[in-house]
């Protein structure tokens, strides 16, 4: 069974960091280049990829007594709140052009860009937290897979506008103190419990 309250927030959370990673700027330049649609289509896979890897990583912490897991969970948020916080903002990445634009070569490119990239990044440590924390790996994943992808389709759709009417720095700040909120809560269950 799906918790709309869980994937609801993972959604937000997921959504908000994701915002101004480097993966996110990457996707408004290959959509720039290229069909929307196939550049779409490969980084929407390798973000699915990152999420069932990070949700099978959180499900193993469950495994723990529960104030371990709510410790390390905690100690983790602040870790990451702390991490985009104190970024200086991440540069564009040089982003080599396909021979051709089929689907394939688009897709894949755009696949094998993300899977690099977001390969131990905040955004899949953050998913493995929150599905460690909330044990429900089903609404976990699809909150994270629904977060990362609306941010992939705003970047590569309309990720200009976006940026030019929200500041970036506003996004991050805000994405931190979700999870300073987060990291809070799951050391005082700790210490509580």
């Amino acid at each position: 069974m799906i918790s709309i309250t869980v994937t609801a927030l993972v959604f937000g959370v997921i959504f908000l960091a994701e915002l101004p990673d480097k993966t996110a700027l990457a996707g408004l330049v290959l959509g720039t280049r290229y069909r929307a649609s196939y550049v779409f289509a490969g980084v929407a896979a390798a973000f699915l990829v990152h999420v069932v890897l990070a949700v099978a990583a959180g499900s193993v912490l469950t495994l723990l007594p529960q104030r371990i897991v709510h410790a390390v969970t905690g100690l983790l948020f602040l870790g990451g709140a702390a991490m985009l916080l104190l970024s200086k903002g991440e540069e564009e990445e040089e982003i080599k052009k396909p021979a051709d634009q089929t689907f394939w070569r688009v897709a894949g490119t755009g696949f094998m860009l993300i899977l690099v990239a977001e390969f131990g990044d905040l955004t899949q440590i953050m998913t493995a937290n929150l599905a460690a924390r909330y044990d429900d790996p089903l609404s976990v994943g699809l909150g994270a897979v629904l977060g990362l992808w609306a941010v992939a389709g705003l970047g590569i759709v309309g990720g200009k506008a976006l940026m030019k009417k929200v500041p970036l720095r506003l996004i991050t700040q805000i994405a931190a103190l979700l999870m300073l909120a987060l990291g809070a809560w799951s050391l005082y269950e700790a210490v509580a419990g």
